[in-house]
């Protein structure tokens, strides 16, 4: 079965000293690295998301910045696909399916940032197109949450969204368990 990796938002702006930090994006990205290695080394597809922020207000990922490059952990190889999106949904108004479906794909390796939005966005569609999702869990990073004048810790919202995907949406192991089953 061919198999791609999507490394979804892994940008600056998530980071340290970035506009929109992420809690635990360091450690998300040295998993994340590791299973780019991995996916190299097994010479699998790579696909590299990266949003650039449209709309107006946008305080972050804004266009032609250096919190909208790809963060230099994960970049991009020459000849790996890099997809521009602007929505959370990695498929939605971009070329991604039409090359997912050019190269064969039917197995999407899922990792990045965040959680909650893009990660949740992107494996949800992905799986109503009918690929077979992994999601490496400790490869994806959340912010803090409120609701309802509840503030929800990142890590509580990391696991609730993971939980929710995984079984139905998709597998979600750890990036060591990704690289032992799924490669």
């Amino acid at each position: 079965m061919t198999t791609a990796l999507l490394l979804v938002d892994i940008q600056n702006d998530y980071f340290p000293g970035g506009a929109m930090e992420v809690p635990g994006s360091v450690a998300a990205a040295e998993h994340a690295a590791a299973l780019l290695a991995a996916c190299r080394q097994r010479r699998l597809f790579v696909v590299h998301v990266r949003h650039v922020s449209t709309r107006p207000g946008a305080s972050f990922f804004l266009p032609d910045t250096a919190g909208a490059a790809i963060h230099a952990s994960v970049a991009p190889l020459a000849g790996e696909t890099e997809i521009v999106k602007h929505f959370p949904n990695s498929f939605r108004d971009t070329p991604l399916l039409d090359h997912l479906k050019k190269i064969g794909a039917k197995r999407l390796l899922i990792c990045g940032m965040m959680t909650q939005m893009c990660i949740d966005a992107t494996t949800r569609a992905a799986f109503d197109l009918g690929f077979q999702c992994v999601v490496a869990g400790d490869a994806c990073a959340a912010r803090p949450q409120s609701f309802g004048g509840r503030t929800v810790a990142a890590e509580d919202v990391h696991a609730a969204f993971l939980a929710a995907l995984n079984g139905l949406y998709a597998r979600v192991l750890t990036s060591e368990a990704v690289i032992a089953e799924s490669l």
